[in-house]
């Protein structure tokens, strides 16, 4: 396989009159597994279209391996495209569907077979080839537009929603696969999802989309612990996020108060803030804790939703925070509503932006 190309989208614009792409710039290393990630409406799937050439653009440029494919159609962008209806043909067999861009690109037959059998056996669909796609099960079928996409060889492969349609036991082994396939091939990869813990799992760096914009940019660590925004903070499941004011303290440590409270942050900054607290870092207890934990108070549990493995604890201080504690863990303590608890975090584990 051919190694994978390096992708830049300068200052685009795409006007769809309903809908509009703004100001997106994107630097796609090649090899990179790189996740666009947000919710539904955010121009997530216009965005990788008119990469792809589906769409015109009113300005800024697409290049791909320095060359600038902006005019370029789509069938010589070198692009290989998955959606998440897998868009098989019908009428072909499983053989027929993975061969077909090949036989488009004029390859001999002895080398059509060659390099189908390969990509089908690195897929795990070489018992299927005789089949139809009407025959195959949702994770078939797209591993199979998954192969179509690859024999190829594309610079680029672009996956919109790829996981989307399946069950979460078939999502779980084919986004192990979708891993293990981009490591070994190295293609530039392109992935589209709502599905935050699928961005995390697959990408070496995520975009987050809002109404047509890029909001943020960064590792999965980056986005997870250290949200740009209100929006990014909700959208990654922060649940703690209180606007407050930032100072120094006189021992050098950040200061952030909100509601009357009080919290040593780790930040430079001062004036008019957010903080945000991810759920899992705030610790519940019966009593004071003798820790590292810099931040404790006393406060009510105030609501309990048990959500199987794990189980959401609000704590009024004020103001209200959200823990995340396992099912082991309320029955240790033997949680009730209107219970007084104890919470603790680290300063480092308060987000100021």
């Amino acid at each position: 396989m051919k190694n994978s190309g390096d992708v830049r989208v300068e200052d685009l614009w795409v006007d769809l009159e309903e809908f509009q792409l703004r100001r997106i710039n994107l630097h796609i290393r090649a090899g990179e597994y790189f996740v666009i990630l947000g919710p539904t409406g955010a121009g997530k799937t216009v965005l990788l279209e008119t990469i792809a050439g589906l769409f015109e653009h009113s300005k800024g440029h697409i290049l791909l391996d320095g060359e600038d494919v902006s005019l370029a159609p789509p069938e010589r962008r070198g692009v290989g495209f998955v959606y998440q209806d897998y868009a098989l043909f019908p009428h072909l067999s499983v053989a027929d569907n993975v061969a077909f861009g090949l036989k488009l690109r004029g390859v001999d037959g002895a080398g059509v077979g060659e390099r189908v059998n390969a990509m089908s056996e690195m897929l795990d669909i070489k018992h299927l080839l005789h089949r139809r796609p009407s025959t195959l099960s949702g994770g078939e079928q797209q591993r199979t537009a998954l192969a179509r996409a690859l024999v190829v060889e594309p610079r680029l492969l672009l996956l919109d929603e790829p996981l989307s349609a399946l069950d979460p036991e078939t999502r779980e082994g084919l986004r192990r696969e979708l891993g293990r396939v981009q490591r070994q091939l190295a293609t530039t990869t392109i992935h589209v999802t709502h599905d935050f813990e699928e961005a995390v799992a697959l990408g070496d760096r995520i975009a987050v989309m809002n109404e047509g914009l890029i909001v943020q940019v960064g590792s999965p660590e980056e986005i997870f612990r250290k949200p740009a925004s209100k929006f990014v903070a909700r959208f990654v499941g922060v649940r703690n996020i209180f606007p407050g004011t930032a100072r120094q303290g006189e021992d050098g440590h950040g200061m952030l108060s909100l509601d009357g409270v009080e919290f040593l942050v780790v930040t430079d900054l001062e004036g008019p803030v957010h903080g945000s607290v991810r759920p899992e870092d705030i610790l519940i207890s019966e009593g004071p804790l003798v820790s590292s934990a810099q931040n404790s108070f006393a406060g009510r549990v105030t609501s309990i939703a048990d959500r199987g493995a794990i189980v959401w604890v609000t704590v009024h201080v004020p103001p209200e925070f959200t823990c995340m504690i396992t099912r082991r863990s309320l029955e240790e303590m033997e949680l009730e509503e209107g219970m007084e608890v104890h919470i603790s975090f680290k300063s480092a584990a308060v987000h100021v932006f």
